[in-house]
């Protein structure tokens, strides 16, 4: 892999950054998926401006946070058509791998909700010694990133696999293997891309700011992770999510530099610059040497709408496929669907044995 240098900057922000290495080029979109006109509509308020009202955001926040799944006809009939255009990702196992033959499958997975379930305390979302097993075992038959808007040193302490590519803060902390070992992927040197550091000091003013508003909401939880602070509603009452909304837009408005966007069961503020998952996982292809190749598969498993920008840039790059892990019908551009962690471990567990074999066939022949 060639070494240059190039430079990403974002007006909006006035951020400049050096980068490793040279950004590809886009290819021709590919083709979306199914999608749910009046999710869609929900959706479209996702994005926070000066005159969004807040019932706005409390009905997205309930379409993309569901308390419970009510069972009724209408809702069986979506489910089945969801289904339809996202079938289990185990049950279209081999089709899958068929679309993989003679490419380099890269993998990079979200934490909370695919690698660990969700819990009512952020803080204890710890990894099952089996699935640690799994991922470990994955990351020696395939290069493997975890990509997640935690900061990046607290799901390596969840995770505490070396041999893992970590892009923390949506993808704006970023590092790779930082020693040798049996993983041929791993580089003794750490690739380090932080495109929002002088950020820094208003997200930790405004962490404080936050903690300090939200203590009158039972159950809310303010976490900081680094490059953007995440407002949790896991333990809040559905009937305190319009005032707790409502204190985070109070303390955002003196902030035009910094977004809020929703994820599952978190309000999430981050920089406006222009970078997300979708943006990491291309980064990090490049930074394994696979810029504008076409024999690269990446696979992308997540459970959050910031997880979308991931599904669509592979979409955007005819490459590979996401897969949502969701026990409910979401708008989503992944291809495929799980429905929880352990379904996640499934999948990647028969990656691994795939994998094993096919290595075992090539040394007979």
């Amino acid at each position: 892999m060639t070494q240059q240098n190039v430079v990403v900057s974002d007006t909006k922000s006035g951020v400049a950054v050096s980068v490793f290495p040279p950004t590809a080029q886009k290819p021709p979109a590919a083709q979306g998926g199914y999608i749910s006109i009046s999710r869609r509509r929900i959706f479209k308020n996702l994005e926070i401006n000066g005159g969004q009202r807040i019932n706005a955001w409390v009905e997205s926040m309930r379409a993309s946070s569901p308390t419970h799944l009510k069972s009724t006809p209408s809702l069986a009939e979506e489910q089945s058509s969801w289904i339809l255009h996202h079938p289990s990702a185990l049950d279209m196992f081999d089709q899958i791998v068929d679309a993989s033959k003679g490419k380099q499958i890269v993998m990079f997975l979200d934490y909370d909700g695919t690698l660990s379930p969700i819990v009512e305390d952020p803080d204890r979302a710890f990894m099952s010694d089996s699935m640690r097993k799994t991922v470990r075992k994955l990351a020696r038959c395939f290069p493997t990133a975890i990509v997640t808007g935690r900061c990046k040193d607290k799901v390596y302490n969840f995770v505490r696999l070396a041999e893992l590519y970590y892009a923390g803060s949506h993808g704006m902390d970023i590092k790779g293997p930082t020693r040798s070992s049996k993983n041929k992927y791993s580089k003794a040197e750490a690739v380090l891309f932080q495109p929002a550091s002088e950020f820094l000091p208003m997200i930790d003013e405004v962490y404080q700011q936050l903690v300090d508003k939200t203590k009158s909401t039972p159950g809310a939880k303010v976490e900081n992770n680094k490059f953007c602070v995440s407002v949790h509603f896991r333990c809040v009452d559905e009937k305190k999510w319009s005032e707790l909304a409502r204190q985070v837009k109070s303390v955002l408005k003196d902030y035009p530099k910094l977004r809020l966007t929703q994820g599952r069961k978190v309000l999430e503020i981050r920089p406006t610059i222009k970078w997300d998952k979708g943006k990491a996982l291309e980064f990090l292809l490049e930074s394994l040497g696979f810029a504008n190749c076409s024999d690269v598969f990446p696979v992308y498993i997540g459970d959050d709408r910031s997880d979308e920008d991931a599904f669509k840039k592979l979409r955007d790059r005819g490459q590979g496929f996401g897969i949502l892990v969701s026990k409910f019908p979401k708008d989503t551009s992944a291809s495929y669907s799980l429905q929880e962690p352990n379904e996640v471990m499934d999948f990647l567990q028969r990656l691994v044995e795939w994998k094993r074999v096919s290595l075992r066939a090539r040394s007979r022949v």
